[in-house]
């Protein structure tokens, strides 16, 4: 196993920034994930949580990370997986509390197995625990037995922090990005009539094994119809000559993410209608990166990207009625342009694919506040399933799906698209699709 993804420092200041938060009176108990079955004896590939993470960049399963105030400052404990011959021989071997000890942004280090008996003697002594339940079910259990506390949420301090990404996190994310880039690049390469879904998700997912990447997300690969599913994931299919391809697929280095959606033609050249639709969406995500100014609402980036794509509908005919009607209310986007882009523009990345701070669809109001330092998504759509029967599809654009993503660095001087390695004009596209063979 490799040590913490960043330095010592950022880690400690990170703690330094929560815990000055806190009541001194306070217990911090923050717990990893847990490892997940799949059948049996098969468990999913195991990620860490995210605030396990981003407070000391432990990544293996049963630890948990623990802050208590002594004397005149914070000491932080980390518990972990003493080391074990027989159960590494098995699963791998561990770093164990002497590595941790080397290696890791705490203070102390302590076998997983004492973890009852000292959390106990700390929880009789403080006045609040800030606690994330529900991931270590013998933590939950100490923690539900002492009922003279008040149990907290440290998740609000932390997620106001995770919002803002260091210097050290965006080079992070743009690894990811760059990597991201590459495989859908080297997906539209080895791309051309009869294609399988699946072969194309092998093409991107061998691209990030083989750069020590895995995937943030299951990969979406919707060819033809499948392309009107937002989160189509059965990529079992294969693409018929003419018909577009949606791939949506991110990776993620160090627990960082990168989220692309792209939309090509297996054939390599746009037809009329694909092409229409194709640069009316592209259109509107440059108007919705163009949105991400620091200074502006969250929603900024939704209304630009959603008046491009009302007034579009109207002057291919699709919609007969105003911009304005097409749109509908401000603040709820219910106007008759939501049947063909029924999803939100964008949403935060960065240590999960939706990452926390807010600014998804739905918001009761206008949103966070864009601030340099901030990642997010810029992701349109349009989409015209034939299969549906609650609207009527125009027959030019039957079977067509088409959603562009790019992920956005917002900073002082303007947006920076982090993905821009990753080529979205028709032109490109074209010039790429098929020419592996």
């Amino acid at each position: 196993m490799v040590g913490p993804a960043l330095s010592e420092s950022e880690y400690l200041s990170r703690q330094s920034a929560f815990l000055g938060q806190l009541p001194e009176s306070s217990l911090v108990l923050i717990p990893t994930n847990p490892v997940t079955y799949r059948s049996n004896d098969t468990v999913y590939p195991y990620r860490a949580n995210s605030y396990m993470l981003y407070l000391c960049g432990w990544s293996e399963p049963e630890a948990v990370l623990m802050a208590h105030h002594e004397a005149s400052e914070w000491v932080t404990t980390l518990f972990v997986q003493p080391r074990d011959t027989k159960a590494e021989l098995w699963e791998g071997r561990r770093v164990g509390v002497e590595g941790a000890a080397l290696g890791w942004p705490v203070d102390r280090t302590c076998s997983i197995g004492k973890l009852s008996d000292c959390v106990s003697e700390f929880l009789d002594d403080c006045e609040s625990v800030y606690y994330l339940p529900d991931l270590n079910p013998e933590l939950d259990e100490l923690v539900s037995r002492t009922q003279a506390v008040e149990l907290a949420d440290p998740t609000t301090a932390l997620d106001d922090m995770r919002v803002i990404k260091s210097d050290a996190e965006v080079a992070m994310i743009q690894q990811s990005s760059d990597i991201a880039s590459e495989a859908h690049i080297a997906a539209m390469r080895a791309t051309s009539p009869g294609i399988a879904e699946w072969e194309i998700q092998s093409v991107i997912e061998a691209v990030f094994t083989a750069r020590r990447s895995c995937w943030a997300y299951q990969s979406i690969v919707g060819g033809g119809e499948n392309a009107t599913i937002l989160h189509y994931k059965s990529n079992n299919n294969r693409i018929a000559d003419g018909d577009l391809v949606l791939v949506d697929a991110g990776c993620e280095v160090s627990g960082y993410a990168s989220d692309i959606t792209r939309t090509w033609p297996v054939s390599g050249k746009f037809s009329d209608q694909q092409r229409e639709i194709y640069e009316l969406v592209l259109k509107a995500q440059m108007a919705g990166i163009d949105a991400c100014q620091a200074g502006s609402v969250w929603l900024s980036m939704h209304r630009a990207t959603s008046v491009v794509l009302a007034q579009g509908l109207i002057e291919l005919g699709i919609l007969d009625c105003t911009v304005e009607e097409a749109i509908g209310d401000d603040m709820e986007f219910n106007g008759p342009y939501r049947n063909f882009f029924m999803h939100g523009t964008g949403h935060m990345l960065g240590l999960d694919v939706h990452d926390v701070g807010g600014g998804r669809q739905g918001d009761k109001d206008e949103g966070p506040i864009l601030q340099p330092g901030m990642v997010v998504t810029v992701e349109p759509g349009l989409y015209f399933g034939s299969w549906r029967d609650d609207i009527e599809i125009p027959d030019r654009y039957a079977g067509i799906g088409v959603r562009i993503e790019d992920d956005v660095l917002v900073t002082a001087d303007g947006p920076v698209v982090l993905t821009s390695g990753c080529p979205k004009t028709i032109e490109e596209i074209e010039a790429l699709v098929g020419s592996e063979g």
